[in-house]
């Protein structure tokens, strides 16, 4: 049966979803994945923190607020040459798509010239641009669209009714509005949520359910293991079931029919067996490099080696004139001849 992209889900359907039986809601996953993707094919991402720590915000998963002692130094927005070059570097591993962050709690206008410069100059590599900053005005958001911006990640983290336990410096309605003005800009949206923050069951769902009823999908879905850091206030918090952790992957994959599925922070937790399930789920894209932000990714020799063993490729794009650097992951996958054994007890 076909999937039919809707957006009056309820959270008794999603629920429903989550109960199934494990091997019948991969099977339904992995069905409808095939309906709109090359199941073989995960879309390449890297991404850079272009402006690092003491953020106003107060969300408890993060080592970048100011409101908790984790270690992390503090750094100045980053120069335009310095981020360009590590643009050039990723391109040149075969990323398609270049995300760069900062900590803020929105950008500031003296800031603005800099980023558009940095947007412009990803842009002209051939690249897809990324970013997340923070909040933006409707203005803000027009601007960087101007500037050739084709991504803007904005998460909603978690459920409407847990948010409150995890962030009190914006509102849930806060997030809703900058996706908005993301929208009505005409740029595309990355919007998803972390897992294993001391949520429910309930509140994954509701999370999803929030996800898909939105008045567009987002077009990309990253889903993000909790991340535990010393000296923030979740650094205690109990780990989250790995099966849980797939079944949001491949419920998030039946409802979200057309977005990409993203494994996200927490991937370099995860055996190669757990990543290998969640793309059966409908995973189809990753970041790619050594560090998300301010915390530890898998090697991309690990990745390029988990790829060769499964047959994964990186997704191609059709819509840049230089498509070189599109080959230059798969070379590297492929140059993979004897990639060593995995031990499942690591």
């Amino acid at each position: 049966m076909q999937a039919v992209v809707r957006h009056d889900w309820t959270l008794a359907q999603v629920n429903a979803l989550y109960a199934l039986p494990f091997n019948d809601l991969l099977f339904q996953a992995q069905t409808v994945h095939r309906q709109h993707f090359k199941p073989n094919e995960v879309q390449v991402s890297t991404l850079l923190s272009i402006k690092t720590g003491a953020c106003a915000e107060d969300c408890k998963y993060c080592p970048q607020s100011g409101h908790y002692n984790t270690g992390l130094e503090r750094e100045r927005l980053l120069e335009v040459e310095k981020v360009l070059t590590q643009a050039k570097a990723a391109k040149d591993k075969g990323a398609s798509r270049f995300c760069m962050g900062a900590a803020w709690t929105n950008p500031k206008q003296r800031d603005m010239p800099y980023i558009i410069e940095m947007v412009q100059g990803v842009k002209a590599m051939g690249l897809e641009t990324c970013m997340t900053l923070g909040m933006l005005t409707g203005e803000q958001a027009q601007t960087l669209a101007g500037a050739g911006l084709d991504y803007y990640n904005h998460n909603l983290d978690t459920s409407p009714e847990f948010y409150g336990e995890i962030i009190t410096t914006r509102t849930y309605q806060d997030r809703l509005d900058t996706l908005s003005h993301v929208r009505d800009a005409g740029m595309k949206v990355c919007c998803g949520g972390i897992l294993g923050m001391g949520e429910s069951a309930n509140d994954r769902s509701a999370l999803l359910m929030q996800l898909a009823n939105l008045p567009e999908h987002p077009e990309s879905v990253p889903i993000n293991m909790l991340v535990k850091v010393a000296g923030t206030p979740l650094e205690n918090v109990d780990d989250l079931d790995a099966f849980e952790f797939i079944r949001t992957i491949a419920v998030a994959r039946i409802i979200l029919p057309q977005s990409h599925v993203r494994l996200s922070a927490g991937r370099s937790r995860m055996n190669e067996q757990m990543q290998a399930l969640c793309f059966f789920a409908g995973a189809n894209s990753i970041f790619y490099g050594d560090k998300l932000l301010t915390t530890d990714n898998p090697e991309a020799d690990a990745d390029m080696q988990l790829f060769a063993k499964l047959g994964i490729k990186p997704e191609q794009r059709h819509d840049v004139s230089d498509e070189a650097h599109e080959l230059a992951l798969a070379d590297a996958i492929k140059d993979q001849v004897n990639p060593p054994l995995f031990h499942a007890a690591q």
